[in-house]
């Protein structure tokens, strides 16, 4: 299952919380355990103070439903040290999340989790499918 929706609004807390929840929900209506979130929000934002509680906040409520999450930043006037951040705190929260330049990058990353390969055979197992939905 895939479908694009895109991420725009203001650079704040706010917009960011409500978008993760958004993207929760419609996993957890669509069966879905791996999304991509395309964001593009207008000016620098906030900034790395706000990630940890954002991050943390949201995990909470995510697992198990959302299992791996790819993210693109499209604003490319948004701090590399943010991105950096944003990051390296769900990962060390024991979320699956990467960031990604290009939507096409985070795609491929997404199919691979969305097609196990059985070691032992090099086959794709059937029963290993996880649908996405892109946002």
């Amino acid at each position: 299952m895939s479908g694009t929706i895109g991420v725009t609004g203001e650079n704040s807390p706010e917009t960011v919380r409500r978008y993760l929840e958004d993207a929760f929900y419609t996993c957890l209506q669509r069966n879905c355990s791996i999304v991509l979130i395309e964001e593009n929000l207008s000016d620098a934002g906030s900034g790395v103070p706000d990630v940890p509680q954002i991050v943390t906040e949201g995990s909470k409520r995510t697992w198990p439903t959302v299992r791996r999450i790819a993210y693109v930043d499209a604003n490319k006037a948004h701090s590399q040290l943010d991105r950096t951040f944003a990051q390296t705190v769900p990962v060390n929260l024991g979320i699956n999340v990467k960031l990604f330049q290009t939507v096409k990058e985070a795609e491929e990353w997404l199919r691979d989790a969305a097609a196990p390969t059985d070691t032992r055979r090099g086959q794709q197992r059937e029963s290993d499918h996880h649908p996405f939905f892109s946002f």
